[in-house]
Formats: structure tokens, C-alpha cells, sequence
């Protein structure tokens, strides 16, 4: 563990951020700015089996219960001036009383999580306490995102009482901002008027930039099994030219600066000209990243 535990030195970086990987040994706390990945560490140790932040919060799925710990504004470590939420203290996160989980996310600032039990429960925002919306979904459930669920029956919709399907089978992503996605086994779908295949293939993640406004995607970023599609400015989706799924397939997306990703044998990634900058992270089993606030997107990168 030298590489994790390791301090990188980052230096005084203005509008740097954090991201948050899950893995098999705990959760990551990683620095980036820009393209430029710094310092990172083991800020927890578990079995984290997802991750997900607001700006306000960062909580993680694992095998004993979903934890969560606050961020506050505050200044840099090294003293500099703030750049956005930083965890307070140690970043010590807190049990939540929700038990074993494989799947955490956010509606909002209401915290969702699944079980592997089947059961799939909320905490709503200032409260400490779960609510079930069904003790047994009856299929697995592989990822949370705002109000979406997908799992191997498909897509599933949370409202205040419980959960509907919403179409669709073997979904392995979804993502809610701007306009909802699903990654499934044979294809990326949208939903529009019903969900509409955007392409044919194996996908396996999707993402889409938090701050996407309602009905439109600033950014998003979908990974098929030999291939990475971004959506472009004019509105259409585009394989990345020299750019093919890294070895041990990326499994989470983020957007700051720059876009970011992380694969599951613990590559991070940072977008830059001509490709993507890779650092290992020293982490295997990598369930996915979280960033829980960034630098608004330029113009240039929003889409039409």
C-alpha cells in the first residue's frame, strides 16, 4: 500500500477539486485541477461498493452499512483560499443505520440506497432516518442516480412511496442530469417520449455533467465495451478518435475542469488534448468516482 498511502505533492493549485473513488479497499480522495491529477490517499478504509456526492455531502455503499460525512467550505491545507467544499476535520465518515449496501445515490439532497437484499430505502435531507420503498425489489440493483435505478429488470423510477419500472432490461448505468440515459446490454438509450436508442452496442457506463440544465446535456460521456462516445456540441454522439476503452474498462465519469474517469483495475484518467493522462491509483475492485462540487463548465463545452 506505499502508493496509496503515500502523500503526492500537489502544490497550490488554484481551482483544484476532489474526487472520490470507491474500491475494494476503501475510498480515494484525489486531487485534480485542470488535467493535472496531484495529491491522493486512502481517506477510508472499506469495502466500497459505490459512491456519491452533492456538494454538501459524499456518501459510500459498502459491505457493513452506506456511510456519509458532511463538507464545509473552508481553506485548502496548505492555507490557501477555499475552492469549494472540503471535508471538515479528519473527513471521517459516519454510519447511517441503512445496513450492507451495493448501490448509493442522491435525489437531490435525499440519500438513496439499495441492499443486496433487495431492499431499497431513502433518507430524506435533514433527517437521520431511513424510509423503505421496498423491502424487495427482487432484482439486484447495479446503480442510483437522482431519482433513476438501474437493474438487471431494467429501469426504475422513485417517487414519495415507493419505486415504478420505467422500461427497458439489463441496464448497467443510468444518469438523470439534463435528460435521463441508460447504459443497457444492447444499447445507449434517452428518454424522450418513451426511452429511444441513441446507439447500438454493450454499454456499461453513462454519465452526464450535474449541472446540465433540465431537458438538455451540457456533457456526457458513455463507455461501450471497445469504445468511448461523447456528446458533441451539435447535439449528436461521437466515438472519441484514438481514444479506445482502457484496459480494465472505465466504471465512473466525472466533470470539472476537465472530464475525469476512473477504471475499474484503479486507472484514473483526466481528459486532455490528443487523449486521456493516466495515474495509478494503487486500488483494485474500482466501483466508481464521485466529485462533489467543480468549476462550472465553459462555454465551449456545453452542447446544443
Amino acid at each position: 500500500m506505499d502508493t496509496i498511502e503515500e502523500k503526492r505533492v500537489f502544490g497550490d493549485r488554484e481551482g483544484a477539486i476532489t474526487v472520490y473513488v470507491a474500491s475494494a479497499i476503501g475510498v480515494v480522495r484525489v486531487r485534480v485541477a485542470g488535467d493535472t491529477v496531484g495529491e491522493f490517499g486512502l481517506c477510508e478504509r472499506c469495502t466500497a461498493r459505490g459512491v456519491a456526492a452533492t456538494p454538501s455531502s459524499v456518501a459510500v455503499a459498502t459491505d457493513e452499512d452506506v456511510r456519509e460525512f458532511a463538507l464545509e467550505d473552508t481553506q485548502t491545507d496548505d492555507g490557501g483560499a477555499g475552492d469549494g467544499p472540503v471535508a471538515a476535520g479528519d473527513e471521517s465518515f459516519a454510519e447511517t443505520g441503512f445496513g450492507p449496501a451495493v448501490a448509493v445515490g442522491y435525489d437531490g439532497g435525499d440519500l438513496l440506497a439499495a441492499g443486496r437484499d433487495g431492499r431499497v430505502a431513502r433518507r430524506p435531507a435533514g433527517t437521520d432516518a431511513w424510509t423503505t420503498l421496498t423491502d424487495d425489489l427482487g432484482t439486484p440493483v447495479r446503480a442510483i442516480d437522482g431519482d433513476l435505478l438501474g437493474t438487471d429488470d431494467g429501469v426504475y423510477r422513485v417517487h414519495d412511496d415507493g419505486l415504478d419500472h420505467a422500461g427497458l432490461t439489463d441496464v448497467r448505468d443510468v444518469s438523470a442530469a439534463g435528460v435521463p440515459l441508460a447504459a443497457t446490454a444492447d444499447g445507449l438509450y434517452k428518454l424522450g417520449n418513451g426511452w429511444m436508442e441513441v446507439l447500438e452496442g454493450d454499454f456499461r457506463t453513462v454519465a452526464a455533467d450535474p449541472r446540465s440544465e433540465r431537458g438538455r446535456l451540457e456533457r456526457a460521456h458513455a463507455v461501450s465495451d471497445d469504445a468511448v462516445y461523447e456528446y458533441a456540441a451539435d447535439g449528436e454522439w461521437r466515438a472519441l478518435e484514438g481514444v479506445s476503452q482502457p484496459s480494465g474498462g472505465i466504471v465512473g465519469v466525472g466533470y470539472g475542469d476537465a472530464v475525469y474517469a476512473v477504471t475499474a483495475d484503479g486507472t484514473f484518467l483526466s481528459a486532455s488534448e490528443g487523449g486521456w493522462r493516466t495515474r495509478t491509483l494503487g486500488v483494485t475492485d474500482v466501483a466508481g468516482l464521485a466529485i462533489p462540487a467543480a468549476a462550472a463548465p465553459s462555454a465551449d463545452d456545453g452542447a446544443d
